[in-house]
């Protein structure tokens, strides 16, 4: 079991856990393909972002970012190593996905990669009812990047 919190990101182990996801994003993206968004991107007020805690450890981040009131995107979703495959980037989602409906967001969206380092996060992101699409927001369609939505019209 995880316990969710809201992040300030003020914390070195959620910093340590950005710059990791920043780096991996870089070491497995072709240049210009990165929309992973630093730690100054996250302190926007529309964007929340939450971590999950197993006792003092931290196992993963996520973040909501509301592109209008209707609908909004998941960034910076990455699993500590220590603790993949063991449900946290799930219950990250999931909780995402519970604030966007109680927010009243009826679409969630996110931009990922192709290739072997993303695949675990797409199954994840197809479990829970992301379905592939097209870009949106302000994202160029490329080779390497894919786009998923979930409607959240009825979850309530």
């Amino acid at each position: 079991m995880y316990e969710i919190r809201e992040d300030d990101l003020s914390g070195e182990a959620v910093r340590a856990l950005l710059a990791l996801h920043l780096a991996g994003m870089h070491a497995s993206s072709p240049p210009g393909t990165v929309f992973a968004l630093d730690l100054s991107g996250l302190q926007k007020p529309q964007i929340t972002v939450w971590t999950a805690w197993r006792e003092s450890r931290i196992a993963c981040v996520g973040a909501l970012n509301a592109l209008s009131a209707a609908h909004g995107e998941i960034k910076s979703m990455r699993v500590h190593p220590d603790f993949a495959g063991q449900g946290a980037g799930a219950a990250i989602l999931d909780h995402i996905i519970g604030t966007a409906t109680a927010r009243g967001m009826t679409r969630l969206s996110l931009e990922t990669g192709t290739g072997p380092a993303f695949e675990a996060a797409v199954r994840l992101y197809l479990k829970r009812g992301f379905l592939p699409g097209g870009p949106f927001a302000d994202y160029p369609s490329t080779d390497f990047n894919r786009f998923y939505h979930l409607e959240l019209a009825g979850q309530r």
